[in-house]
């Protein structure tokens, strides 16, 4: 953890700029001093932080039905925004894009500081750094402090897409650094004192020392700057949950027992019996323990209670309604919940009307959708959060789940129920560091060994077209395919060029796709939608998925549809297929890990083709320690809170 350097000591104007080590070795020794108590973390600003922003109130009930669903409408793009950014250099077809990331202003903004660019996705510092240099010549400074401070709020939401809700100064000054900033530790000071970012103070967790040594020490403070709206996201959540802990009244007067005693599993009965006795409750385990909360569920609604479970995706909603009571309707997705078009209706305060709601996949769950989930409960509802904590996290900031989890606090069900299968089995072994060699006498774990990406390429091509639907009667092309990225020559373009060439040749007529083209819509960071083209009109593409046709808006086609024959992990999280191919290409080795893993190969149900060119380097993925976890504030801040809860 580092801070910038004392502003009481000034860099001469003339000086060289820092190398990045000796500004790292700068930062070290400066926290060290927060660290050690010589000198509060406060001390390295010239104003003070800024006070704690006030929690909005819930709004009013959201409008339901499929426009609830729709596309926002394009933000009208300024009159003379294309002329702006063609004069930098940079393309007119990205002024829709511009528009609506900075509003009806971005013709203005962008004219006044042209490194605002990087708000826009997608846009990297060296296009924005040309487009500047094309705009201001020779009055552009690479320590400008318009250049300084976006650099620095990209650096944090690009560090929240992996689900960081802060970092360490350290990390940020470094990083800057390396972006060719003459001066991180002043370019850090400022974007402080300008409030493009905030700075945090929290403590480590820091085992205890052998023989009671170090007691009623306090642990090292960690110095973090984090976006405004992933730090209200953390602290309304924490409220919110605390909220949810103060106005519990208790079991009231269903009979818990009883459910408890009915139910189909010990595991669901043990979360019966703690759902009973306390408002949040964390539950654990694989996909055949998704039967658990369903159980729940059942139990809740057979008892009196408004309760209600969401899901991921509309693939897991389809799996929890399957095991729900026939007409009972309580299963959803977060997303449809939180925009209204499913679930119960809000009341007059926006509030959902439950007394009891259940998030599967909750690892899933960003900072922002939990705190919009808990925000949106009355006073005295239970929550549960459910899901498999081995799968990778959240396409956005935060670790909900697992801060839960290392928080403590509330009850923890673990499930008993292990995954069925040579599959099952499979995964199983995963999730501990192992790549077990499993007895599969009907097929259902297929090892392909290839030695590049070229014959990884046909390969995936055979299976999905032919040897699949053969073997498992399913028809071709319903094989889903998972590989680590989207660029290289194995990745989820070339993949779907040679699939779509294959299952659907045409020439793309609507924009790239074809009627028939399997698609994959992404309208947020972590949400996916499987849909097969219909028919394009002037509006945009028509496609065809669970829920329906809908409709892609021409404007958001190239930012939010790919072909969706071959996805990434990511994507695939939260829904399953009758059949997998998982490819690992040889070039793959630095990109997967054993969460990648865990959820590649746990996403079909009853069959695993593995196309494996990583050799040996797959099974010491799997064996590998996990990474460290993104750096999040809500499992200090619930920590915080448990400690100013009165004792008794």
């Amino acid at each position: 953890m580092t801070a910038p350097n004392d502003p009481q000591e000034p860099r001469p104007a003339d000086a060289a700029p820092p190398a990045a080590d000796s500004v790292a070795a700068r930062l070290r020794e400066a926290v060290r001093a927060v660290e050690s108590g010589e000198r509060p973390a406060d001390s390295f600003f010239t104003r003070p932080q800024p006070p704690p922003r006030p929690r909005p109130a819930p709004g009013p009930a959201p409008v339901r039905g499929p426009a609830a669903e729709r596309d926002p409408a394009p933000v009208p793009v300024p009159a003379g925004l294309p002329a702006l950014l063609a004069a930098g250099g940079a393309p007119e077809a990205l002024a829709g894009r511009v528009a609506a990331a900075l509003g009806e202003g971005a013709e203005r903004e962008l004219g006044d500081d042209p490194w605002r660019l990087l708000a826009v996705e997608g846009v990297r510092p060296e296009q924005a750094d040309g487009f500047a240099r094309a705009l201001l010549g020779a009055d552009l400074a690479p320590g400008d402090e318009r250049r300084t401070r976006a650099l620095t709020g990209w650096l944090l939401e690009r560090a929240a897409l992996a689900g960081h809700t802060a970092l360490p100064m350290a990390v940020v000054a470094e990083r800057l650094a390396g972006h060719g900033v003459p001066d991180p530790e002043a370019a850090v000071r400022d974007a402080v004192e300008a409030g493009a970012v905030l700075v945090f103070q929290d403590r480590e967790d820091v085992p205890a020392a052998a023989g009671g040594e170090g007691e009623g020490e306090e642990a090292p403070v960690r110095v973090l700057l984090g976006l405004d709206r992933c730090a209200l996201a953390e602290e309304s959540l924490a409220d919110g949950l605390a909220r949810l802990r103060g106005t519990f009244a208790g079991p009231g007067e269903a009979d818990w027992a009883a459910a408890a005693a009915a139910a189909p599993s010990a595991s669901a009965g043990e979360l019966i019996r703690a759902v009973a006795g306390a408002a949040l409750v964390a539950h654990t385990g694989g996909e055949a323990a998704r039967a658990e909360p369903a159980a729940l569920v059942a139990a809740s609604l057979g008892l009196g209670l408004r309760a209600c479970a969401a899901s991921h995706t509309p693939d897991g909603r389809g799996r929890l309604a399957a095991l729900l009571p026939e007409g009972a309707g309580a299963a959803v997705t977060v997303a449809g919940l939180l925009s209204g078009a499913e679930g119960p209706e809000r009341d007059a305060e926006g509030l959902l009307p439950l007394d009891l709601l259940v998030v599967l996949d909750a690892g899933q769950l960003t900072a922002e959708s939990a705190a919009s989930l808990v925000e949106s409960l009355p006073d005295g509802a239970r929550l549960v959060l459910s899901g498999d904590p081995a799968l990778l996290g959240p396409a956005g900031p935060g670790r909900v789940l697992g801060d839960v989890l290392a928080a403590g606090g509330c009850p923890h069900v673990r499930s008993r129920t292990p995954d069925p299968g040579p599959v099952g089995e499979l995964v199983s072994g995963i999730g501990v560091g192992e790549l077990l060699q499993v007895a599969a006498p009907a097929n259902e774990v297929v090892i392909v060994p290839v030695r590049d990406p070229g014959e990884a390429v046909h390969r995936t091509v055979q299976l999905v077209t032919d040897s699949i639907p053969r073997a498992f009667g399913l028809a071709a092309g319903e094989a889903q395919v998972i590989t680590p990225g989207h660029g290289g020559p194995a990745g989820t373009r070339a993949l779907n060029a040679a699939l779509k060439e294959r299952l659907n040749p045409g020439p793309g007529r609507f924009d790239g796709f074809d009627p028939g083209d399997r698609v994959a819509h992404s309208p947020a960071p972590g949400r996916l939608r499987l849909a097969t083209v219909v028919e394009a009109d002037a509006t945009g593409l028509w496609l065809e998925g669970a829920d329906g046709r809908f409709l892609v808006p021409r404007h958001h086609l190239a930012d939010t549809l790919r072909h969706g024959w071959a996805v990434t992990a990511h994507q695939a999280a939260g829904t399953r297929w009758p059949a997998v191919v998982v490819v690992l290409p040889g070039d793959a080795a630095g990109a997967v890990d054993r969460a990648w893993v865990y959820t590649a190969f746990s996403r079909g149900t009853a069959h695993l083709s593995v196309v494996q060119g990583l050799g040996p380097a797959l099974a010491g993925a799997v064996a590998a320690p996990a990474p460290a976890p993104p750096t999040t504030r809500l499992r200090a801040l619930l920590r915080e809170q448990a400690a100013q809860v009165p004792a008794g």
